[in-house]
């Protein structure tokens, strides 16, 4: 081989992108590591599919779940079951060689099967708000996307620093957030949404509950006599709405008119889009400290 003709390889080696082991720590606390990034992912749960667009690897993902239907783009991903039940011969059909998968939201015993075949998982469920852009961050690691991952993690804290430091100082709203009405269901301070209400200058009147989602009583909400009350608007799925207080006039948010519905894609997914809807809850909690002196 001519000594020209051998630096010539040489070069090009080092011009290939180097192929190397990346390695990240998911939400349960477990590594994950790849011999190489991530370039055919299934998300088993809507907000990681949106944490995987952000992170720059939307055009990655092989299969989802239904409801991920944001951005436009991930309606013309493949299903793959939904949040509660998934097709493990569609998903090993799909030859992922990455599952993004949510704690909660996914079944322990169908997981286990498909864990047996060797896929890697990446378990994702944030818990605070600064969550969100360092799971961006993660999952960039994972697709070798860390440069457009970085971009749009800092900007969400960004935004986040400015909510933040607009709501700090404001007085303290007592605020009961409602994720169903038949039965009751509310969350806990363990859920992201908590952290929210508390960003926002807001207490969760059933933050000290043991269980993540726990049900309540009507009489348990009454006797807390929150200044606001709160869930996510559905058009299709009015049982969940907050209707079923107003016969309570003696409820200080019902004689307030503090019962809010925000946009149940924005706080019911702890994707990128909650900082979203954080920012509308800090709006309405706003309008309920308006109407304690009547000014606008």
């Amino acid at each position: 081989m001519k000594l020209t003709h051998w630096f010539s390889l040489l070069a090009l080696a080092v011009s290939l992108p180097a192929q190397a082991v990346v390695t990240v720590q998911d939400d349960a606390g477990k590594t994950v590591t790849l011999e190489r990034p991530a370039q055919r992912i299934v998300s088993l749960a809507p907000h990681a599919t949106e944490l995987i667009f952000a992170a720059g690897g939307g055009d990655r993902i092989v299969g989802t779940v239904g409801y991920s239907d944001y951005p436009p783009a991930a309606l013309k991903i493949p299903r793959v079951g939904n949040h509660q039940q998934v097709d493990i011969e569609r998903i090993i059909a799909s030859k992922p060689d990455l599952l993004v998968v949510w704690l909660h939201g996914n079944s322990e015993r169908q997981l286990e099967h498909v864990r047996k075949l060797g896929i890697p998982f990446y378990f994702s469920e944030p818990k605070k708000l600064d969550d969100i852009p360092r799971s961006i961050e993660r999952l960039g690691v994972l697709m070798g996307t860390e440069q457009q991952a970085a971009r749009v993690a800092t900007q969400q804290r960004a935004r986040l620093a400015t909510l933040a430091a607009q709501y700090r100082e404001r007085p303290v709203v007592r605020m009961f957030y409602q994720v169903w009405g038949k039965p009751i269901y509310t969350l806990n301070g363990s859920n992201i949404m908590s952290d929210v209400i508390r960003l926002c200058g807001g207490e969760n009147v059933f933050a000290s509950l043991p269980v993540s989602a726990p049900t309540v009583s009507t009489e348990a909400v009454l006797l807390e006599n929150p200044e606001v009350m709160m869930t996510g608007d559905r058009q299709a799925e009015k049982s969940g709405g907050l209707e079923i207080w107003r016969p309570y006039r003696n409820l200080l948010a019902v004689r307030n008119d503090n019962l809010f519905s925000v946009d149940a894609d924005l706080v019911n997914r702890a994707g990128p889009r909650l900082i979203d809807g954080a920012a509308m809850v800090c709006e309405k909690l706003e309008q309920a400290r308006s109407r304690r002196t009547g000014t606008p």
